[in-house]
């Protein structure tokens, strides 16, 4: 038997999601109206909404940071599994896209634990950083390719030792292991991937779930 990952076909597909998907109505309500945006793409993948949630419960997050919002399919999956004092600190730069997100935030009643904040990623992130060194568990990564690298060096000062950090899009449709393909996003990622595979400050892994997770466990606890 070959150690490779299994390739999902559409019928393996399928039954995973029967299997395994938990999705609350409210969740999946927002993926359906999502799926009829021009830019429906730029939504994550049931399964890793799941995905995610189980991380912020598994690693008891209470302050986490999403960089990148489009219309909340990931903020909403987070703030339903984070604690009642739990806070989701959201950047995006479009008041377009996150008025859905807001609308469903509002709905499920979680709207109070979200603070939104629009504008320039990189502007944003470097008030937080200023402000907020160290003090989250929790960061997920989903926004314009080519600042892949700056934003994880502004997680890995937020995110506390021990804390996670999530990179969605990693493995880019599979243009990441095409050596033709030397697209701007495309190289932004491979770079960034080329680099945290030697980066010491971090514990690895890729999931194959979705277009691709990073998973880098910021090192520094007492227990490594």
């Amino acid at each position: 038997m070959s150690n490779q990952t299994l390739a999902l076909t559409p019928a393996l597909y399928a039954y995973l999601a029967h299997q395994s998907l938990r999705e609350p109505e409210l969740l999946r309500t927002l993926r359906e109206e999502t799926a009829r945006h021009p830019r429906h793409s730029m939504q994550i993948a049931p399964e890793e909404g799941q995905f995610l949630a189980f991380l912020v419960r598994l690693t008891g997050a209470r302050r986490c940071l999403e960089i990148g919002v489009f219309t909340g399919y990931s903020s909403l999956a987070v703030a339903l599994a984070l604690p009642a004092d739990g806070r989701l600190t959201a950047l995006d730069v479009s008041e377009e896209y996150t008025a859905v997100a807001r609308r469903y935030w509002r709905a499920a009643g979680v709207e109070d634990r979200i603070d939104l904040h629009l504008g320039q990623a990189r502007d944003l992130l470097v008030d937080l950083v200023q402000s907020q060194a160290g003090t989250y568990d929790w960061v997920f990564i989903d926004a314009d390719k080519i600042s892949y690298r700056h934003y994880y060096e502004a997680a890995l000062v937020l995110v506390r030792p021990g804390g996670l950090i999530a990179i969605d899009n990693v493995l880019w449709g599979g243009a990441v292991a095409d050596p033709a393909d030397v697209t701007e996003d495309t190289r932004a990622i491979r770079d960034l991937n080329a680099f945290l595979l030697g980066d010491e400050r971090i514990d690895l892994s890729l999931v194959p779930i979705g277009d691709g997770v990073t998973l880098a466990r910021r090192r520094g606890t007492p227990s490594g």
